[in-house]
């Protein structure tokens, strides 16, 4: 399967004009590869099965170069595996089952494949039932929660025979009426964590493998995730020469220990993505489901390590953010003091001086983050936060945003993982009223969009080309009104960001090499679930609650978001990324930057509602009854904090509190909201009405009777049981 995504000597318009980028649905008979654009737009290709070729197994080839930076490599669609399996593979866990066949003489077996033209990456799946293709649509994707039904559509000219679950009663399936289009339908319950793999075998003897990952009920997954980072990860030790303590340190799970020395300084060094990534994610963690026992922890990290020690408190570099407190200094310590199996000749290897320059911009967004997170804890909820008063952490939070354009001129140009922060920090800085800085950072930020304005392809990094960029260009763009521009954003994103029958690259952004700066196992390798599929996720969905029609930008973006829960396995500790080699097929044992992941996961989670003309009632994050006029919500995402009901263009979120229960009432247009009942941080609801699509016959929803309004938000107290609440269409 050789497709040019050759990026080297190229410039983003010209890769985007010569290069293709194309993801695998390794599903058997019913699998293909899709071949899409760079820039997402325009026609694509599909490569499908002829004859006798079971899209089994997919392995990249050495030629016609090595993979690098600028080149993912060259790939093979593999129809007969055993042979790998038996040696190469033999420690890993396939796909699919490993075949071999045997060509008897004069008989004869046809492989090959076929190529389709797709007038647009949205009818792909259109095209594929065109052409007698069975096709797979799963809601809510393809990773389960226990606590959630989901469902799985199935479309195909010819009966299904069988399906076939593995391992054995991972999943409960319950056959359910096909739909009126004559989609098969069934409810699916994951019942043991893991992978699992679904196979339909179809009466004209084709099979399909549809490839699933089922995970705890969200909400523990992350519970869980704190617990990790706050107990196995906490690093305590006075006497650490490099003032990492107290912190949330990298981890290895491979030897279940803290990462004190590694070659690339900054993954022990608490700085770039591979070293803040555990404490980027301990933030967000807090910021959607605060503890107030990991919460002191985790403001001692902030008062005493980031502020001070990561970050300058004082002098010309106040508020710039180092690269790392972690250096190769070997003249400063003993002998032996550096790990001597480690190799410290690569450039990765900072000295102290390096270490503490402040001109990477990528480093800027964590610390932004961190103290965001706290501001909205300290400002929303009653004494959960205490080390410092709210408008401590608003003002760090806005400081760190201006240093990283003053310090760290070079890349700030380009649009930063995590930075959609930015623009949350500027809506609050205008909710608080605090109009010079809100000028003084909305001039800044302007600045820079307007030099995206101007580019064709405005997401450059430090790389030839990546996919960290689109998501912050996205939402300056859309704040400041340059619609055109996002949409080019959007579209590079659903360039290379899929929806397919496979937990691992649905909603999967394309990644490839950061396994060298933030994994153990280092080398290039397309990454599922890597921190691109968290933060692509958040334009995505964005778009997809301005634009609730399309249902395509729903399942992309969601299969993103949740994607960046897979990573957490069942103690709570947090890979890097998936090892998608057929070689491997495993997590990395390196916590490594998955924070910026769980960043998009906990800026995008929510409980999306739809009616889908062939699929009627569904919920993204949550389960679903309909009861004559009456559909019954119950929110089941990580944090129960948002509601989308896409048939309103209805945008609902909480500053403090949860949303227990939920139920529409679509003929007299009124939504009833049930919170969770108070407790001794979280005494009332702030609740935000906002409406994001425009609907026909659809006005604006208002509180029936009366509530404060406190920066913007409704302030419902909160009872010792469920506080019902009513929202009625104005219209």
């Amino acid at each position: 399967m050789i497709f040019n995504n050759i990026l080297s000597r190229r410039s983003l318009e010209q890769a985007h004009e010569r290069c293709s980028f194309f993801d695998p649905y390794i599903g058997l008979d019913a699998g293909y590869l899709q071949v899409t654009r760079l820039s997402g737009r325009g026609p694509a290709l599909l490569v499908v099965p002829e004859g006798e070729s079971p899209f089994e197994a997919y392995r990249t080839l050495n030629e016609p170069m090595r993979p690098q930076q600028t080149f993912e490599g060259a790939f093979e669609w593999m129809i007969h595996s055993l042979a790998f399996m038996e040696e190469e593979w033999k420690n890993a866990k396939p796909w699919n089952p490993p075949t071999s066949a045997t060509i008897a003489p004069r008989s004869q077996r046809t492989y090959g494949v076929r190529f389709l033209k797709v007038p647009e990456i949205r009818a792909i799946e259109k095209t594929l039932i065109t052409n007698n293709r069975p096709v797979a649509v799963g809601i809510p994707g393809y990773i389960l929660p226990m606590d959630q039904n989901g469902k799985l559509f199935l479309k195909h000219q010819s009966p299904i025979t069988s399906l076939t679950v593995e391992p054995r009663d991972a999943i409960n399936i319950v056959k359910l009426p096909k739909t009126e289009g004559g989609w098969e339908s069934f409810n699916l319950i994951g019942q043991i964590w893991g992978r699992s793999r679904l196979t339909i075998a179809y009466e004209d003897g084709l099979k399909q493998s549809i490839h699933y990952y089922v995970i705890k009920p969200a909400a523990l997954v992350v519970e869980d995730m704190g617990n990790f980072l706050m107990t196995k990860q906490w690093y305590v030790n006075p006497d650490d020469p490099f003032h990492r303590s107290p912190s949330v340190m990298s981890y290895d799970r491979g030897i279940d220990s803290i990462v004190e020395q590694d070659g690339r300084v900054w993954i022990a060094g608490l700085g770039d993505e591979g070293g803040s990534g555990s404490w980027v994610a301990a933030a967000m963690k807090q910021f959607g489901l605060p503890k107030k026992e990991e919460l002191v922890k985790y403001e001692q990290f902030v008062n005493e390590v980031l502020w001070g020690g990561i970050q300058y408190k004082e002098g010309e570099k106040k508020y710039g953010v180092r690269k790392s407190l972690f250096y190769y200094e070997p003249d400063d310590f003993p002998d032996g003091y550096y790990d001597k199996e480690i190799n410290w000749e690569s450039w990765t290897s900072w000295n102290k001086e390096n270490a503490a320059i402040v001109n990477r911009s990528y480093d800027y967004p964590h610390a932004a983050a961190a103290y965001w997170s706290l501001y909205r804890l300290a400002r929303n909820y009653t004494e959960l936060v205490t080390s410092q008063s709210w408008d401590w952490f608003l003002e760090r939070a806005f400081q760190t945003s201006l240093a990283m354009i003053k310090f760290a001129k070079g890349h700030s140009r380009h649009g930063q993982m995590e930075g959609t922060v930015y623009v949350n920090i500027l809506l609050d800085l205008q909710r608080e009223g605090w109009t010079e800085k809100t000028d003084e950072m909305e001039k800044a930020m302007k600045a820079r969009t307007d030099v995206w304005i101007e580019k064709a392809y405005p997401f450059g990094s430090e790389m030839a080309w990546d996919s960290t960029g689109q998501e912050e260009v996205y939402a300056w763009c859309k704040y400041f009104g340059a619609d055109a521009k996002a949409e080019v954003s959007l579209n590079s994103i659903l360039g290379y960001m899929p929806t397919v029958p496979h937990w691992g690259y649905n909603g999967n952004a394309r990644r490839y090499w950061d396994f060298l700066y933030g994994g153990k196992l280092r080398r290039i390798e397309r990454q599922l679930h890597h921190y691109g599929s968290g933060l692509n996720a958040i334009p995505v969905l964005h778009e997809y609650r301005e634009n609730p029609d399309d249902f395509y930008l729903l399942r992309v973006g969601y299969g993103g978001m949740m994607g960046a829960l897979t990573n957490i396995d069942q103690e709570g500790f947090a890979s890097a990324a998936f090892h998608s080699f057929p070689s491997m097929l495993d997590w990395d044992d390196y916590s490594g930057d998955y924070g910026p992941n769980f960043f998009g996961h906990s800026i995008n989670t929510a409980t999306y509602v739809i009616f889908h003309d062939e699929f009627g009632w569904q919920a993204f994050g949550g389960n679903i009854e309909v009861e004559g006029d009456i559909v019954k919500v119950l929110p089941l995402d990580s944090f129960r904090k948002r509601v989308f009901i896409a048939p309103l263009g209805l945008w609902l979120t909480l500053d403090a509190g949860n949303f227990e229960a939920i139920r529409i009432n679509m003929v007299d247009k009124i939504v009833e909201l049930g919170f969770s009942p108070s407790t001794p941080y979280t005494q009332s609801a702030r609740l935000r009405i906002e409406h994001p699509s425009k609907m026909a016959d659809v006005g604006e929803f208002k509180l029936a009777g009366e509530a404060e309004e406190e920066r913007g938000a409704l302030v419902i107290p909160l009872d010792s049981g469920t506080t019902w609440v009513r929202l009625k269409d104005q219209k």
